[in-house]
C-alpha cells in the first residue's frame, strides 16, 4: 500500500499548528488581558492558572516549524525570506515573555511591575506578529521559478495588520474562558464580562476578514463563492455564528468548561476557513505541498521519528493537564 506522504506530513504540520494555537493561545491571551486586570493578587491568580504547563505548549511550535523544514524545504526557505522581520520579531517577543514570566515570580514588589509591563508587552507582540504572518499568508506570497521574488515589507499591509488585531481578540478571549474555568468569585466575573465584549469584537472580525478576504485574493474568491461550493462551504459560517451564540450564552451563566470549549470550537472553525481557502497550496497561491515537498525517502524516515515523538508529547501534555486541573486559588494551590 502507497502513502500519501506530503499529505500525511501536511497533516502532521497543521496538527502541530492548531495545537499550538489551542494552548499557547490562552497563555498569550493572559498576557493580552493583563491591562484589564489591576489587582496585584489577581494577576498572580491568572499566571498561575498556566504556570505549570506553559513550557510544554511552545513544543507544539517546535514541531510545526521542524516539520515545515524536514517536509516542505522550499515551503520553509520562502516563508523564511518573505516574512523574515514579523517571524524575527515574534520569536524575540516570545523570548522577551518567556524571561518575564519566570521573573516576575522571583523578583521583589519593587521591580515586580517592569515584569508585569514586560510579559503583556511580549504576548501582545507575539501575538500580534502571528496574526501579520497569517495575513501576509492568506494574501499570497510572490514566487519565481521557485523562488521568492517580493519585498522586504510585502507583508506590511492594511489586511495583515487587521489580522493581527484580529488574532489577539481570538487569543484574548481563549484566555478569558480558560480563566472562567480556573478561576473563582471577582476574577471570574470579571472574565466573564470581558468575555462577552470579546465574542462580540471577534464575530465582528471574523465577519470582517472573511469578506476582505476575497478581495485580497481573487482565486479564494472563486473557492468560496462560486456553485456547488457555496452550498458546501455555507455551514462554515452559520456554525460560527450558532458557536458565538452559545458561547454569549454561557458566558452569562455559571458555567465553567463550555465557553473555553466553544472558544475552541470558533478557533476550529476559523482554521477550517483558512485550510478551506488556500487548499492546496502550501504557499499561496501557486505553490501545492506535492511541489513544496521532499523525497519521499526524507519524508518516510523522518515519519518513523514522528510516530514516536508525537505520543509522547501528547501523553505528556493530557497527563500535566489531568494533574493540575482544579481551580486555582489565591495562595496558587489547585483544588
Amino acid at each position: 500500500m502507497e502513502f500519501d506522504l506530503p499529505l500525511i506530513w501536511f497533516g502532521i504540520i497543521i496538527f502541530a499548528t492548531l495545537m499550538y494555537i489551542v494552548m499557547d493561545g490562552f497563555d498569550l491571551g493572559i498576557g493580552i488581558l493583563f491591562p484589564f486586570i489591576h489587582d496585584e493578587d489577581d494577576r498572580d491568580i491568572m499566571v498561575n492558572t498556566v504556570a505549570p504547563v506553559w513550557d510544554g505548549n511552545e513544543t507544539w511550535l517546535v514541531l510545526g516549524g521542524a516539520s515545515l523544514l524536514g517536509a516542505f524545504p522550499l515551503a520553509y526557505a520562502i516563508v523564511l525570506e518573505a516574512l523574515t522581520i514579523p517571524l524575527l520579531i515574534m520569536l524575540l517577543a516570545l523570548i522577551f515573555r518567556g524571561v518575564a514570566f519566570e521573573f516576575r515570580f522571583k523578583s521583589g514588589a519593587e521591580a515586580k511591575p517592569f515584569w508585569d509591563k514586560a510579559f503583556m508587552f511580549g504576548s501582545i507582540t507575539a501575538t500580534f506578529s502571528q496574526g501579520v504572518v497569517l495575513g501576509a499568508f492568506i494574501s499570497g506570497i510572490s514566487v519565481s521559478e521557485q523562488q521568492f521574488s517580493g519585498g522586504s515589507f510585502d507583508w506590511l499591509t492594511p489586511f495583515s495588520l487587521f489580522c493581527g488585531f484580529g488574532l489577539m481578540l481570538a487569543y484574548a478571549l481563549l484566555g478569558a474562558t480558560w480563566l472562567v474555568k480556573k478561576c473563582q468569585g471577582e476574577l471570574k466575573t470579571t472574565m466573564q464580562q470581558l468575555g462577552r465584549a470579546l465574542t462580540l469584537c471577534l464575530l465582528m472580525t471574523i465577519g470582517l476578514v472573511s469578506l476582505w478576504t476575497p478581495f485580497v485574493q481573487p482565486n479564494i474568491a472563486l473557492r468560496w463563492f462560486s456553485l456547488p461550493n457555496l452550498f458546501y462551504f455555507a455551514p462554515v459560517p452559520i456554525l460560527v455564528l450558532a458557536c458565538g451564540w452559545a458561547l454569549m450564552k454561557s458566558l452569562r451563566r455559571d458555567d465553567n468548561y463550555q465557553p473555553f470549549l466553544l472558544t475552541l470550537c470558533l478557533v476550529f472553525l476559523g482554521f477550517s476557513g483558512l485550510g478551506v481557502s488556500i487548499w492546496p497550496h502550501i504557499i499561496p497561491p501557486n505553490i501545492s505541498l506535492w511541489q513544496a515537498a521532499a523525497p519521499d525517502s526524507s519524508l518516510s524516515f523522518m515519519l518513523v521519528g514522528a510516530l514516536m515523538i508525537i505520543p509522547l508529547i501528547l501523553v505528556y501534555t493530557f497527563w500535566s493537564y489531568y494533574v493540575f486541573r482544579g481551580k486555582v486559588t489565591k495562595d496558587a494551590g489547585y483544588h
